[in-house]
């Protein structure tokens, strides 16, 4: 191993040391050995020195090269005397403060972001809370202040309660949605039915369908059994089928089928609607999004951001294949 001065400093001290004591028992007369003794003292005294003033002079450039480091990373600079390949103290200490500092950054970088989505987030929410807000005032200063014959009383009552509930569903949306972005929902994983998982989600929107003649059709064997969310795996289903409902027209169809593969269970849930243009595939899963055509549909445009939120953290995935004016196919993949 190569050692430098620094290292030998020490070691000459004690071979002197040394020297002398072997110089005093070799029993030399005093003419010989007292100029001796003094000079090699001398030599050991400014080898001492030496050593302490280089040990200074490097702990020192030690020092000044680490506040190098720290002045550049704090003013957001290259370390210019960083050499990440030199097996010394200096590029060890070096290299430690470069990753303190990158996961500093990191950590800055994630909260920026965090804070820039609860920034939309309020956003969002106050513009879509604003609309069935001024409604319901709207309609309550009426009924308030003016005479009204009953028939249209009754019609803004029924307006009224079409505005609370539209504020009620937009609420208990927003509840969800925040339970699944802040991670405080939790998943009851069993291996459960899919087929009753699936039959809760159709029984949600069978009302809706009945009312446009939409015709449900399941295919998926009783026995199939799967690990899943009973519970939130319906949630995420529901939404597929009530956006599939949603936006095919009347006399429609909406097909329900399962498929065991290898790994994962595939469940496909097909609509005869008015399709997805193909730049929208993926904007359709974004929070809030409503496209233009779907404008006049009842909805916040969370359902499908949910779904997609719930499969995933069951860790699933979703897909979509749709053509504009001949339906959409949403699917699901759900580990086995």
């Amino acid at each position: 191993m190569k050692r430098d001065g620094t290292a030998q400093m020490p070691l000459l001290i004690i071979s002197g040391a040394i020297l002398l004591i072997l110089l005093g028992l070799l029993e030399l007369p005093a003419a010989l050995l007292r100029p001796a003794a003094v000079g090699l003292g001398t030599a050991i005294l400014l080898l001492t020195l030496l050593w302490k003033r280089r040990q200074e002079r490097r702990e020192s450039e030690f020092a000044n090269s680490v506040c190098e480091t720290l002045d550049a990373l704090m003013n957001g600079r290259e370390t210019e005397n960083y050499r990440p390949y030199e097996d010394s103290q200096l590029s060890k200490v070096q290299g430690k403060l470069l990753q303190y500092h990158d996961r500093t950054q990191a950590g800055r970088r994630q909260s920026k972001a965090d804070k820039q989505t609860l920034q939309e987030l309020v956003s969002d929410i106050s513009h879509q809370v604003k609309t069935p807000m001024a409604n319901i005032r709207m309609f309550t200063d009426i009924l308030r202040q003016q005479e009204l014959p009953e028939e249209k009383r009754a019609e803004f009552l029924s307006t009224l309660a079409a505005q609370v509930h539209k504020l009620d569903f937009l609420m208990q949306s927003l509840i969800k949605m925040s339970r699944l972005e802040t991670g405080t929902f939790a998943l009851h994983m069993e291996n459960a039915s899919l087929y009753d998982t699936i039959a809760q989600a159709v029984g949600g929107i069978l009302a809706a369908a009945d009312r446009k003649h939409i015709r449900i059709d399941v295919d998926c064997d009783s026995r199939e059994t799967l690990w899943h969310d009973p519970k939130w795996t319906a949630e995420a289903l529901g939404n597929l089928l009530d956006n599939a409902v949603k936006y095919t027209p009347e006399g429609g169809c909406v097909h329900v089928s399962v498929r065991p593969w290898q790994f994962y269970t595939r469940i496909d849930i097909t609509d005869t609607g008015i399709g997805i243009p193909s730049q929208h595939h993926n904007d359709v899963f974004k929070r809030f999004y409503r496209a233009q055509s779907s404008a006049a549909a009842e909805g916040v445009g969370l359902g499908l951001y949910l779904a997609r939120g719930i499969i995933t953290r069951q860790r699933g995935y979703m897909t979509l294949k749709s053509e504009v004016g001949k339906g959409s196919a949403f699917s699901v993949f759900l580990l086995r």
